[in-house]
């Protein structure tokens, strides 16, 4: 959830929880439901991930990056497509033939989505942030992951102000539903 440090720091530890939860589904054979257990388990930090990126990243690469809008779009269609993959997941079980499908093409999309930010956004913004900047956008996002959504929403609002207004409301109906469910938990 929150790991300490600035932005980058945050958002790197996040790539390396889900890359793990990816791992933890390709050891296992196709169909058993711990596949489903760790695909629940990788949407949760996904989607808590892309909305505090959402919320103050994208955002600061507008202000910060020369091309940044088109950096941000760039990654906010990534969010989108992804999305809209995870959300096709939710309905289907291990057992589901889809589910094979649907989970290698988010792993892929994921993966390559992992890359690009960190070999080319992330050492652009560090270049032309300040550490107290990185470290305050740091701050931010681990706050905005405490109350963002843990389900993917693909028609909710990806930028500012309306994100950040909406997030934590649906954030906390989704809390709910997993507790009352058991969905990403630690049996």
């Amino acid at each position: 959830m929150g790991h300490g440090g600035d932005v980058i720091a945050e958002l790197t530890t996040d790539h390396q929880e889900v890359e793990d939860f990816f791992k933890n589904i390709q050891a296992l054979p196709v169909g058993d439901p711990r596949r489903k257990h760790y695909a629940d388990k990788a949407t949760i930090e996904l989607v808590r991930h892309s909305v505090a990126e959402e919320a103050y990243l994208y955002p600061a690469v507008r202000e910060h990056l020369p091309e940044g809008d088109a950096l941000a779009d760039k990654e906010l269609e990534d969010h989108a497509a992804a999305e809209q993959i995870m959300k096709d997941l939710e309905g289907c079980d291990a057992d589901d033939p889809r589910f094979n499908e649907l989970i290698n093409k988010l792993m892929t999309d994921i993966r390559a989505h992992v890359t690009d930010e960190e070999t080319n956004l992330f050492p652009r913004l560090r270049a032309m942030c300040s550490a107290e900047t990185l470290a305050e956008l740091g701050d931010k996002v681990r706050t905005a992951k405490k109350t963002a959504p843990t389900r993917p929403h693909p028609s909710a609002p990806d930028k500012p102000p309306a994100n950040k207004l909406l997030a934590p409301g649906v954030g906390l109906v989704d809390r709910l539903r997993d507790m009352m469910s058991g969905r990403g938990k630690d049996s």
